[in-house]
């Protein structure tokens, strides 16, 4: 088992020093557990070529104020070399509230753009043909109906369906753990996650239905094995109910996709996704059945530790975000996200976000990390890393499974627990100075940071309640009425809700009206207590 250290678990060795005898002596074998890029279990990489035939996809996360803000953050991110958009949601959105409820108050646009109607997406892309966008959706509970408006909005630019690309998070199950923004207990989530999954594998071929997400456990404070083993029992929980369904594995495993952090611990953190890589594809083949070769790709974003950024000396993480960047990149991810040096502070400036771009585009075509297939195969270190990391995910996910997979494990408040002592023990190692952080408990600067940071509008709330009521207003109340009976009807059986969603959205029924019908039918969740 690895030791608890400095950004996670580390590995000990002779006086630091690795050998063939510590490969040895985990039963690493080459041929079984290495093998060859593009080749079963992955290891080295999904692609023969890697980099160096195609560099990694180049994402930022983004959205803030009103649609119409938004699409101008988009648009000149995509003008400075963007190569995909990561949509941010705001917290009532998230939730299934319009931007007029009264829960909503105090946080409309504040940390994502506000979506409450299938208006507010064509503002959000004017301009930006989703063709070419591929947008990545940081969207859960509601996930359902921003892919029914993702799909509507393609009808309205022509686009066919099998051409439309892009990604729904859609990880509900990591919400019930990590983040919070659910809306409907866990069963009824799962049937909407599922829901989403056969509708894509039947009409949307191009489409990641899912992105399961170990970022968020690691930001609410989890290991790294806690990471990637609870993040792997989601999606093992995710591929059985699309199997119970009668989806088959080989229809709808090529699709799935996966987000996880990338941390400031360089060789870990690479070492981490090399070990998932293998791990998944060996769950797909072994586990599952899956015969087709891309089902067993694990195919994954990867994102700046945010949780690692501070407040105090803010520039330098420019040096942390570089870090993250070289970790994910050796690691072999096949898009990225690095966040701005500001984000401890405040949601980025145009500046700060130009600086994380930029840090990826130095790397990718001044840094020569592109030029070399998996550059850290065969050290005796990474390699024992790699083969320790999946021992103990497996254990982990294992020790899920015995107390009754991971819906069980949730509702019983047990893998919340375990992320909760994590958490405290890393903050209580900080506050100790037994794990170091520059600027926080180390090299601490007397004068507080001096950055200009980005101030949100706090008068958007009321143009939002303008253009919703204007938006009831116009819009054929009828219509609305009809769509949304049909939706209680629909979820009161057992039909997938996709089709019923598209005409609801298409109808200019808003987010928080579908999500107040479900409500009505699943009923809403109420978290237990870790402690």
């Amino acid at each position: 088992m690895l030791e608890e250290a400095r950004g996670g678990e580390r590995a000990e060795g002779p006086g630091g020093a690795y050998t063939p005898e510590d490969l040895a002596a985990r039963g690493f074998d080459h041929a079984r557990d290495l093998g060859a890029p593009g080749e079963y279990p992955f290891t080295r990489g999904i692609h023969p070529s890697m980099y160096r035939g195609r560099v990694w996809t180049m994402r930022q996360y983004a959205g803030f104020g009103t649609a119409a803000e938004t699409n101008r953050r988009f648009r000149h991110m995509l003008a400075q070399g963007l190569g995909g958009l990561n949509v941010a949601f705001d917290l009532p959105t998230q939730h299934g509230y319009d931007s007029d409820h009264p829960l909503a108050r105090g946080e409309v646009g504040k940390v994502g753009v506000p979506v409450s109607s299938l208006r507010d997406l064509e503002t959000v892309f004017e301009g930006i043909p989703l063709e070419q966008a591929s947008p990545a959706n940081a969207i859960n509970a509601p996930a359902a109906v921003i892919l029914a408006m993702y799909v509507a909005l393609a009808a309205r630019q022509g686009l066919p369906l099998e051409r439309l690309s892009g990604s729904t998070q859609n990880d509900i199950l990591k919400e019930f753990v990590a983040r919070g923004t659910y809306i409907f207990p866990p069963a009824p989530s799962l049937r909407l996650v599922t829901d989403v999954i056969e509708f894509c594998a039947a009409r949307l071929p191009r489409w990641n239905f899912i992105n399961v997400c170990g970022y968020h456990m690691r930001e609410a404070g989890s290991t790294l094995v806690q990471e990637v083993g609870f993040a792997l029992a989601d999606a093992i929980t995710y591929v059985e109910a699309a199997c119970a369904r009668g989806v088959p594995v080989d229809a709808f495993a090529p699709r799935f996709a996966f987000n996880f952090t990338a941390g400031t611990e360089l060789l870990r953190e690479a070492a981490k996704f090399r070990a998932m890589r293998r791990l998944w594809a060996r769950l797909m083949r072994e586990r599952f059945g899956a015969r087709t070769p891309a089902s067993w790709l694990f195919r994954t974003g990867a994102g700046s530790g945010a949780s690692q950024l501070t407040a105090q000396q803010p520039e330098t993480n420019i040096v942390r975000v570089t870090l993250h960047a070289l970790a994910a990149i050796f690691g072999g991810a096949q898009s990225l996200h690095t966040a701005a040096y500001d984000e401890a502070l405040a949601l980025p400036t145009e500046k700060s976000v130009d600086l994380a771009l930029r840090t990826q585009q130095v790397l990718a075509y001044e840094a020569g990390v592109a030029d070399v297939v998996d550059p850290l195969a065969g050290s005796y270190y990474v390699e024992s890393l790699t083969t320790e990391i999946e021992a103990d995910a497996r254990a982990l996910i294992a020790e899920v499974e015995r107390r009754g997979g991971m819906l069980a494990a949730i509702e019983s408040g047990w893998v919340q627990r375990q992320i909760a002592d994590a958490a405290w023990e890393q903050q209580r190692q900080i506050e100790a100075g037994e794990r170091v952080v520059v600027g926080v408990n180390r090299h601490v600067d007397a004068e507080p940071p001096r950055v200009e940071i980005h101030r949100h509008r706090e008068e958007v709330a009321a143009a939002r309640a303008a253009e919703l009521a204007a938006l009831r207003a116009e819009r054929d109340g009828g219509a609305v009425a009809r769509a949304l009976g049909e939706l209680r009807d629909a979820a009161a059986g057992d039909a997938n809700l996709l089709p019923v969603l598209v005409r609801a959205v298409e109808a200019y029924a808003t987010v928080g009206e579908i999500c107040d019908v479900l409500r009505g039918v699943f009923g809403e969740y109420r978290a237990v207590q870790a402690y």
